[in-house]
């Protein structure tokens, strides 16, 4: 077997960014209110809407950084 094809193992620091985006979507007091409104939907609603679209970004970079 080459040694240019050794599977890496172990932990990686890009894997914190994980922890980012579960503490800013999974606390919720932290986003807990109704204002400031974006065209009508409150905080609340929009503030999750847009961790989903960040979550997937993050997760794709922390992806082809580790990826082999």
């Amino acid at each position: 077997m080459n040694a240019s094809h050794t599977k890496r193992g172990g932990w990686s620091w890009w894997y914190l960014l994980f922890v980012v985006q579960f503490v800013a979507v999974l606390w919720p007091p932290f986003y807990n209110s109704v204002e400031p409104r974006w065209i009508g939907i409150p905080f609340f609603y929009w503030y999750q809407l847009l961790w989903v679209v960040i979550s997937a970004v993050i997760t794709a970079v922390i992806y082809l950084v580790t990826a082999e």
